[in-house]
């Protein structure tokens, strides 16, 4: 896909697929505050579904999108696949928010998308690459990357809120 240099520092520039297989383009969340986390059925950091679940809920209506990536990077911890997935978060922690593909999150065969958000050369703002399951960035309303936080910050810690608040202003 050919960028514009508006573009480039932001997510808008990535197409990827969610769970049921159809590509989406994420210049389709513009105007909307995100959090984008890689995921894992099962590890330690699981429960933070339902927290995050809470959070779509409660901010939504403001611009707020929660768009969680599997991944099976971290010691195997994602065995599913597709609608076993899918099945799995929504009858576990009843989650409604965007769940996408299985996706590599760490090293060289990291999605583009991932590299982009780890990466301070290719998204002008930050460097913080997972070091686990359920490592968290905040995408303003632009597209641009202006925060992350680690597995071990609860999305309902009354800092990972402030941080989304602030950026729903």
């Amino acid at each position: 896909m050919t960028t514009t240099p508006q573009n480039q520092s932001s997510i808008y520039q990535f197409r990827v697929k969610d769970i049921d297989g159809r590509e989406v383009s994420l210049s389709d969340y513009q105007g909307k505050v995100l959090l984008i986390v890689n995921t894992a059925s099962n590890c330690g950091f699981t429960s933070q579904l339902e927290a995050m679940e809470e959070l779509y809920q409660e901010y939504k209506d403001q611009g707020f999108e929660v768009l969680a990536f599997p991944s099976n990077d971290f010691l195997d911890q994602e065995p599913r696949e597709g609608k076993e997935i899918k099945d799995f978060c929504r009858d576990n922690f009843h989650t409604s928010f965007t769940i996408f593909e299985k996706t590599n999150v760490k090293g060289r065969y990291a999605s583009d998308l991932f590299k982009f958000l780890a990466n301070r050369s290719r998204n002008g703002r930050i460097s913080s690459r997972p070091k686990w399951n359920y490592h968290k960035y905040l995408v303003d309303r632009k597209g641009k990357v202006v925060n992350y936080f680690y597995s071990f910050t609860s999305p309902s810690s009354d800092k990972f809120k402030s941080a989304i608040e602030a950026l729903l202003i």
